[in-house]
């Protein structure tokens, strides 16, 4: 297991400051990865306040666009996401933050939200 990252509240602050929140509600995409296998685990939408939270206290938040509120990845099922490292992309728009989940990632009990391919997917509909 590596080491879970958090960041001081002013190194945190800096980030959020140069970020481009531009996608709906203020946003910017984020992808979870684990830090291991690199396997992508899930993608959601964080607004200032869940980049700052997630920065500083080392575990995932996101801004549900759905219910309109903050919430802690695992909160609910324990399964919580620790930081181990994070990027952000050329636009400054999107970010990947390689984690070390404590246990399934989806909220359908699969490892990851990409359990389909599009054979299946297609199967499916």
């Amino acid at each position: 297991m590596g080491v879970t990252l958090k960041l001081s509240e002013d190194e945190a602050r800096k980030i959020v400051e140069k970020l481009n929140f531009r996608h709906e509600y203020d946003t910017v995409i984020a992808v979870l990865q684990h830090y291991e296998t690199k396997d992508i685990l899930m993608v959601g939408n964080m607004n200032k306040e869940a980049v700052f939270k997630t920065l500083t206290s080392g575990m995932t938040h996101f801004w549900s666009l759905s219910r309109k509120k903050l919430w802690l990845k695992g909160e609910t099922s324990k399964h919580f996401q620790l930081v181990e490292d994070f990027f952000i992309d050329c636009d400054e728009d999107a970010v990947v933050f390689l984690v070390n989940p404590l246990g399934p990632t989806c909220h359908t009990g699969n490892y990851t939200c990409f359990y389909r391919n599009y054979r299946s997917f297609i199967a499916k509909h």
